[in-house]
């Protein structure tokens, strides 16, 4: 939650810079549609329905399960980077290194494209911020909380 959020911070604040800047009818249209599309793919799709309900779910197993590699590493247990799947891992992988490689872009734009882009990814993952808040509250409140933390063999 804590990269997240400074991700957000940071994000907002290349925003405003942004502003400082001449918007032309071409930049709101193209910040309509990043807002749009990154509320439902990375906000909806990405986190709401598959990230942070198993994020909540491997964050219980370790509160069932503890153990010192778990509870030292739990930030990379609950993205999947260990003991997850093949699937999962790879998933988690991919995700990581397509992220990165957005970010390098997306800081090679000038403003005020740079701040019209961000400005959709903050929304995604302020999605995400509270989607994931949202499952982990509902895994340690709710007994009927039943998604797999796909934990590997």
């Amino acid at each position: 939650m804590g990269l997240l959020g400074f991700a957000v911070y940071r994000l907002v604040g290349v925003f405003v810079l942004s502003l400082e800047f001449e918007y032309f009818w071409y930049h709101w249209l193209v910040m309509a549609a990043g807002i749009i599309f990154m509320a439902y793919s990375e906000g909806y799709k990405g986190f709401q329905k598959a990230f942070s309900p198993r994020v909540a779910a491997r964050t219980l197993y370790i509160r069932e399960n503890p153990t010192l590699p778990l509870v030292l590493f739990a930030p990379l247990f609950c993205m999947c980077f260990f003991f997850a799947t093949k699937k999962r891992k790879i998933v988690a992988y991919s995700l990581t290194v397509g992220i990165l490689i957005m970010i390098t872009l997306f800081r090679q734009f000038s403003q005020p494209w740079r701040g019209v882009l961000d400005l959709g990814v903050v929304v995604g993952l302020s999605w995400g911020i509270l989607a994931t808040l949202y499952y982990i509250l509902l895994a340690f409140m709710s007994p009927a909380f039943d998604v797999s933390p796909e934990i590997s063999e």
